[in-house]
């Protein structure tokens, strides 16, 4: 004969050998999908894990006024009367360089990759005269 006791929060059943061979009964409720970025409503899903917790960060106001203004923007091209919110964010983003990643002054990568005047004809000179050399 089978039984349930319940101990605090748990319940434990005892089946006997019978109540084994029998198929299950148990129902599982059908899962759902979970909502992407927009949620059954229409509305923004500022939880959806696609935005990387940019709607919550030190700039999350900013984000979302931003973002929702694109999002619901009828404007041609799409977001151009956005500007003022995405200007607001960009700036507030400028105050916290290691949370939002780009801490280097514009123009910086461009003047380490670009090669001094003097040192490229110099190599360019270099260059024709080895070429003159093996030539000859």
């Amino acid at each position: 004969m089978s039984y349930c006791k319940e101990e605090g929060k748990d319940k434990i059943v005892f089946l006997t050998p019978e109540d084994l061979q029998k198929p299950s009964t148990v129902t599982f409720p059908d899962e759902e999908d979970p909502p992407g970025l927009m949620l059954p409503n229409g509305e923004i899903n500022w939880d959806c894990p696609c935005l990387g917790g940019m709607a919550t960060g030190p700039c999350g106001v900013e984000f979302r006024e931003a973002f929702s203004c694109f999002h619901y923007s009828s404007a041609e091209p799409k977001g151009s009367d956005c500007f003022e919110s995405f200007k607001a964010m960009q700036d507030c983003m400028s105050n916290y360089p290691t949370l939002y990643g780009n801490d280097d002054k514009p123009g910086e990568d461009e003047e380490e990759n670009e090669v001094p005047k003097e040192e490229s004809k110099e190599s360019s000179n270099e260059e024709s005269n080895s070429e003159n050399q093996t030539k000859t």
